[in-house]
C-alpha cells in the first residue's frame, strides 16, 4: 500500500540490486570472458572487478541519498549526493503518470513511476524503485489529485480499445523483411557448408549480420508482447511487454501526427501498423525506454479498426482526398497508385510510398510550418510538392506532385487554415475525441480520393 502521504520515504531496499544489476552483470560478463574463469598471476583481472563494485556502491549511494514524500498538492523528491537535487512537482501540471517494470525489478515485485509534467517532453520525476502495489496506488492518488477527485475514490475506469493476440504479432514478425532476411541468410550458410572454402571467405560475415538481425526481431516480439491500448480520461493508455512491462499514458493533446503504414508483405493480409509522434525532444526519461519521439500506437492489426483509432486520436473525420495529376507518373512511375493528399479546416493527411504505404495524419492546429518544395523533374513537369511539418522530427504531410499552379494558392490557404485552426483550439485539457465501437467499416479515404485532375499537358 502507499504510504502515509506528508512524509519522506526511501525507495524499496532493494532498489540498488536493480539499478545497478544490468550493468554489474555486463561488466562481470567482461570479466568471466577475459579471465576464462581465472585471475590473472598479475592481479590485473581485480580492476575489473573493482569495477563491478564500484557500479554497486555508486546504486547503494544513490538509494541512500535519495527519498521522497507527497506533501499536499506537490510531489517531492531529493536525490544527489554532492550536488544535491530537490525537485518539486506541482500535481496540477501532471501531464501523464507511467509504470515501468524491467524484467529484474519485475522478478522482484518492483516498478518505476514516471511523472510528466504539462510542457515537458522527458519524465520530470523517477521514483526507482518501489513496491508494484505501492507504485500502482501513488499513481491513483496523484492522478486523483490532478483530477481534483478524493484520493479514496476510485481510479476512473477505462475502456479497452484493442488487443494484439500473440499469433498475429509473431505472424507479423515474420512477414517482416528482416525475418526474410535472416531465413535468406541461414540457407545461404546452408548451401555455403558444401563449400568450405566458400564458407571459410564469407560465413564469418553472414553470421554477423545473423548476430546483428536476431535482436532486432526479438526486440520487436519482445517490446509489442500483449499490446493493449486503452481510452482513459486522462488520454490513451499502452500496455506491453514480454520480460520488462511498461503502462504509459499518452495525453490526446500530445499527439502531433498519425501515421499508418502497410508494408507490401502485410496488404495482402489487411494489416497495418499505427504510429504517433509526440510532441517532445527524444530522451532517456521516454518511457519505453528508447528516447524515440515516434511511439506505436498499433503494431499490428486490421485497417478497419485502425482508421477508427486514427479518427479517435485526431478527433475529426478524415478530410477529402485528390490524386496528382497523370504527368505525375512519369516523375514517380512506382508510387503514383499511392500518392493522394487533401486537407479540410481541421486536418490535413497525405499518402505516399511505393514497396509500402504510408498515411500521415496531421491535425492544423499542430503545424509549424508549410513549404512548397519543386525540383528540377517537378519544374519540368509543372508540378510541385508541398511540406505541412508538425513539431518533430521529419514529421510532416505531404502534398506530393500537385499541380504548379494550385501548389502556391494551397500554400496561402493552408496557412490561413492552420491559424484558424490554432484559435479554435482549446487553451489546455485533452481534445475531445469521439467514442466510437470499433466495429463497422471506416472507408479508406486515399481510395475514395478523386479522380486524377484533368491536365491537358497529361
Amino acid at each position: 500500500m502507499t504510504p502515509d502521504p506528508g512524509q519522506w520515504h526511501r525507495l524499496h531496499p532493494l532498489s540498488p540490486l536493480v539499478r545497478s544489476g544490468r550493468a554489474a552483470i555486463g561488466v562481470l560478463a567482461i570479466v568471466g570472458i577475459s579471465a576464462s574463469g581465472q585471475f590473472g598471476r598479475d592481479g590485473s583481472h581485480l580492476y575489473d572487478w573493482a569495477v563491478a563494485v564500484l557500479v554497486v556502491i555508486a546504486a547503494v549511494v544513490s538509494w541512500l541519498v535519495t527519498r521522497w514524500k507527497l506533501d499536499g498538492s506537490t510531489l517531492r523528491i531529493e536525490t544527489g549526493l554532492l550536488r544535491r537535487d530537490s525537485r518539486q512537482l506541482p500535481v496540477a501540471r501532471i501531464q501523464a503518470v507511467d509504470v515501468v517494470r524491467p524484467f529484474l525489478a519485475r522478478a522482484l515485485g518492483l516498478a518505476e513511476l514516471r511523472v510528466r509534467l504539462a510542457g515537458s517532453s522527458h519524465a520530470d520525476g523517477r521514483l526507482a524503485y518501489l513496491p508494484e502495489q505501492a507504485a500502482l496506488d501513488l499513481r491513483a492518488r496523484l492522478l486523483a489529485a490532478h483530477h481534483g477527485l478524493d484520493p479514496a475514490t476510485p481510479e476512473p475506469g477505462e475502456r479497452i480499445l484493442a488487443a494484439v493476440p500473440t499469433g498475429r504479432l509473431i505472424g507479423s514478425v515474420l512477414a517482416s523483411g528482416a525475418s526474410l532476411l535472416i531465413a535468406l541468410l541461414i540457407a545461404e550458410l546452408v548451401v555455403m557448408r558444401e563449400s568450405p572454402a566458400v564458407f571459410t571467405a564469407t560465413g564469418s560475415t553472414f553470421l554477423i549480420f545473423l548476430v546483428t538481425l536476431v535482436p532486432m526481431v526479438w526486440r520487436r516480439l519482445a517490446t509489442d508482447y500483449g499490446f493493449t491500448l486503452a481510452q482513459s480520461p486522462d488520454g490513451i493508455r499502452i500496455r506491453r511487454g514480454l520480460l520488462g512491462t511498461v503502462a504509459e499514458t499518452i495525453p490526446l493533446r500530445r499527439v502531433q501526427a498519425v501515421r499508418m503504414v502497410e508494408p507490401m508483405l502485410w496488404r495482402p493480409l489487411g494489416w497495418c501498423r499505427l504510429e504517433i509522434d509526440v510532441a517532445g525532444s527524444p530522451g532517456r526519461d521516454h518511457a519505453d525506454g528508447s528516447g524515440r519521439m515516434r511511439k506505436t500506437l498499433l503494431p499490428v492489426g486490421y485497417r478497419e479498426p485502425a482508421w477508427q483509432l486514427m479518427r479517435l486520436v485526431i478527433g475529426a473525420d478524415p478530410p477529402p482526398l485528390s490524386r496528382p495529376p497523370r504527368r505525375a507518373r512519369r516523375k514517380a512511375p512506382l508510387s503514383y497508385h499511392f500518392l493522394a493528399s487533401g486537407h479540410d479546416a481541421a486536418t490535413a493527411m497525405g499518402v505516399t510510398g511505393r514497396l509500402r504505404k504510408v498515411t500521415t495524419w496531421v491535425p492544423l492546429e499542430k503545424v509549424q510550418s508549410i513549404r512548397m518544395v519543386t525540383g528540377p523533374v517537378q519544374r519540368i513537369l509543372s508540378l510541385a510538392t508541398v511540406h505541412v511539418d508538425a513539431a518533430g522530427r521529419r514529421v510532416r504531410a505531404e502534398f506530393r506532385d500537385r499541380p504548379g499552379q494550385e501548389a502556391g494558392p494551397l500554400v496561402e490557404e493552408l496557412a490561413a487554415a492552420c491559424r484558424s485552426a490554432r484559435r479554435r483550439a482549446p487553451e489546455a485539457g485533452l481534445r475531445p475525441a469521439p467514442s466510437i465501437p470499433l466495429q463497422g467499416s471506416l472507408p479508406d479515404p486515399a481510395e475514395a480520393a478523386d479522380p486524377a485532375l484533368t491536365d491537358p499537358a497529361s
